[in-house]
């Protein structure tokens, strides 16, 4: 016959009604009860956290953070000396977003320079002791500022504290580029150069530059340091470096539109964090002021390409002047011409000024932008107006004709000349006095006197926290995992009456595990029923005692089998102690231990497995030599397993095996048969057969429902009728949780009795 397993869902009839939750639903008494029951685990696992958090405060190294803020001004810079052309229209200005802005103040450009300028690509670190080595350091720092210390046990390999190096000059080839090397403090000022593989590569002396002539330069300006410390010397990939910097730096927008950018670096070497932010921002300054002085730049640049050659057309210009009037003997255009003259000087030089701005606009613009087709709308208006002037000097002498044009020409680049002159002096004083639209408003500093990590009360505060819930999180994950059964009530829904729930025992636990418990052939007995009368698992024995006391008259015979699923449940004890208290209440019992595998009653009853009953069944012993009493109790008696025999399982189904139980069931009131797990040899399905009651011991927390139900049904499957469990070692997790609940009920002493009866 099948037993499937059930769920409570679907027997309604195991629990009442108006206790039905929802499966969804979160027991709060059971959660707080199972966080109860594990509270030493939890307390400690959190102590454990609590731990680690002081440690790491108390070992790792503080960071240091550096902060400065800069101000972004929307409005465009003003150029000194740079007057906007009135002729042509002003392009919209357009804010600069914040966002572009800490951009450029973590571009390469800007690092670069702040590399550069600090050295940041050498990178000079004295080797410490593990874990200590940086404590040792700070402590011996705050004592002895600028000192170096002595090494500790003799170990002058590590830096203790005080050391400083100083690199001039450090040059090393592609290969060893982002390789750290060894350098190693000698006496008098010596040091040495290891390679990663601890080769020499170079040896030298502070102040002096060292080579080796394969591409490695060192020069040393100052070493203070113990004889034989160590330093790890790296070049650094530029690269690297600066996107290391680049994610270390953080840049912010103070409030939205604001232009206030705040920057902070982070760096155990408080004055380096301050140094790098220092020249971070300055360098942002300096090309922010580049970048706005550059319109002056290029046009100065443009101006003075065109001097020299206004100079040349201005001296051909009066040569070819004077050339004309000598010839002619004409020294001056007439009154009447003069109008004609200054007209056409004028359009000249509006239209030479025009062209220089058109020059200028072309490398910002292109042809079709708004501002250049207006400025090639007033030229072309211009030209228009000079053309006319022109057809009336046509109408002119040609003598006249002439010395007009020569004279217009030396006016006009005389002018232009003028012009450009003037404008190279303004362009010049605008270059060299321009002013950005970003300055700093607070420089870059660092407090010295409190790290930004690690902060004592948060990590400290958040490490006890994480470790708390963690351990929270672990005992609510195992015992959601923790698949064997806690409640009576999922073994009764397999159809199997709890006929007893015996309470865990922490006093059998400890004479279990007494040392020496394998070696125990003295006599004495190691079972709780000798040991501690009154413990409760000893009561839930004695009311399994008296339940099987009124159910034997419904038994085919008067043998009992103990069984289990599997090993590990507590099976034997259940046996022995049983045993014990059907003895001490007058019955003939008799105890076998009829697993011939494993069995370890004798162990219990302090005394030898050999001549027992694998002996018995195989005919090398009879019962009286079997059979063995057990001290401390008149009625009980025991058979041990015997010898391991090669084939339990068919000395077990011999007709020697039956004849002898039917036999022993005569001399005893009752035969309690321990037999190996159901699941994991077929003995107890053999044994079985033979007996008229089968009790199944269930272990708390241990057995899955499934493995119950399969051992249930591989016993009917061979037709051994399971009458019942025995639920083991339960743990009592919350109040009223469980419907088998033993109190402790001890009784009173004979003190106040005889006082009452005075």
């Amino acid at each position: 016959m099948a037993t499937h397993v059930i769920s409570r869902a679907d027997a309604p009839y195991a629990v009442p009604p108006a206790a039905n939750a929802r499966e969804d639903d979160i027991d709060i008494p059971t959660l707080v009860s199972t966080l109860t029951d594990n509270k030493w685990p939890i307390l400690f696992g959190t102590l454990a956290f609590f731990i680690v958090a002081v440690a790491y405060v108390l070992l790792a190294t503080p960071q240091y953070e550096a902060n400065a803020v800069v101000q972004v001004e929307s409005r465009p810079p003003t150029v000194p000396g740079l007057n906007q052309p009135t002729t042509a229209p002003a392009p919209p200005v357009v804010d600069a977003p914040a966002a572009t802005e800490t951009q450029l103040l973590t571009s390469r450009r800007v690092l670069g320079e702040a590399i550069e300028r600090l050295d940041l690509d050498t990178v000079v670190e004295p080797v410490r002791m593990p874990l200590l080595g940086d404590m040792v350091s700070r402590m011996q720092q705050r004592l002895h500022p600028g000192e170096v210390a002595s090494p500790w046990f003799g170990l002058n390999s590590y830096a203790w504290g005080g050391e400083q190096v100083d690199i001039g000059q450090f040059e090393v080839p592609d290969q060893l580029v982002g390789m750290p090397l060894q350098l190693i403090a000698g006496e008098r000022g010596r040091y040495k150069v290891l390679d990663p593989d601890g080769n020499l590569m170079l040896e030298g002396r502070v102040g002096q530059k060292a080579t080796n002539g394969r591409g490695l330069t060192l020069e040393i300006e100052r070493l203070a340091a113990n004889a034989g410390t160590r330093f790890d010397l790296t070049r650094l990939n530029t690269m690297a470096l600066m996107t290391k910097l680049k994610k270390d730096i953080t840049v912010s927008e103070q409030g939205r539109n604001s232009g206030i950018i705040n920057l902070t670096y982070s760096h155990p070497d408080p004055l380096r964090a301050k140094q790098v932010l220092d020249q971070i921002t300055q360098a942002y300054v300096r090309q922010n002021v580049a970048r706005n002085s550059a319109e002056a730049a290029k046009r100065l640049q443009f101006v003075t390409e065109q001097l020299p050659k206004v100079r040349r057309e201005l001296a051909d210009a009066q040569a070819r002047l004077n050339t004309f009037q000598s010839r002619t003997r004409t020294m001056d255009v007439g009154v009447s011409n003069k109008a004609l003259l200054d007209q056409t000087v004028a359009l000249d030089q509006s239209i030479q000024q025009l062209q220089v701005q058109r020059a200028d606009i072309a490398s910002r613009y292109t042809p079709e932008h708004p501002v250049y087709q207006s400025l090639m709308r007033q030229i072309g208006q211009f030209e228009s107006k000079k053309n006319q002037i022109m057809s009336q000097i046509g109408n002119l002498p040609d003598t006249q004709q002439g010395l007009f044009r020569l004279n217009r020409d030396v006016e006009v680049i005389n002018q232009t000349y003028a012009n450009l002159l003037d404008q190279a002096q303004q362009l010049n004083i605008a270059a060299a006095s321009a002013v950005g639209n970003a300055r700093v408003i607070d420089p870059a500093d660092v407090n010295m006197d409190s790290p930004s990590w690690p902060k004592p009360l948060i990590v400290i505060g958040a490490g006890t926290l994480i470790g708390a819930m963690f351990m929270v999180a672990f005992v609510l994950t195992r015992q959601m995992f923790r698949r064997g059964v806690e409640d009576p009530v999922d073994i009764e829904l397999l159809g199997l009456p709890v006929y007893a729930s015996i309470p865990f025992s922490a006093k059998g636990k400890q004479i279990v595990a007494q040392p020496g418990t394998a070696a125990r052939r003295d006599g004495k007995q190691r079972l709780l029923a000798f040991r501690s009368p009154s413990d409760l698992a000893m009561e839930a024995l004695r009311t399994l005692r008296t339940s099987l006391h009124f159910a034997r008259f419904e038994m085919k015979n008067n043998m009992l089998m103990i069984a289990a699923p599997s090993p590990g449940v507590g099976k034997s004890f259940v046996c022995a102690n049983l045993a014990v208290t059907m003895a001490q209440a007058g019955q003939r019992v008799l105890l076998v231990d009829a697993d011939m595998r494993r069995g370890t009653l004798h162990l219990a009853l302090g005394t030898r497995a050999d001549g027992g009953l694998s002996e018995l069944i195989s005919g090398r012993i009879d019962e009286i030599q079997a059979v063995r009493k057990v001290g401390g109790t008149e009625n009980l008696s025991f058979i041990t397993r015997g010898t391991i025999p090669p084939n339990p399982s068919e000395l077990l189904m011999h007709p020697r095996f039956t004849a002898l139980l039917d036999k022993l069931a005569q001399q005893y009131d009752i035969v309690v048969i321990d037999t190996p797990p159901v699941l994991a040899v077929t003995d107890a399905a053999v044994i079985g057969h033979h007996v008229g009651t089968c009790l199944m011991v269930v272990r708390w927390g241990l057995n899955q429902q499934r493995e119950i139900a399969l051992a249930k049904q591989r016993l009917e499957q061979n037709g051994v009728e399971v009458r019942g469990a025995i639920f083991n070692a339960v743990q009592k997790r919350g109040s009223g949780q469980y419907a088998y609940t033993y109190y402790d009920y001890q009784p009173m002493k004979d003190e106040p009795l005889k006082a009452a009866a005075r």
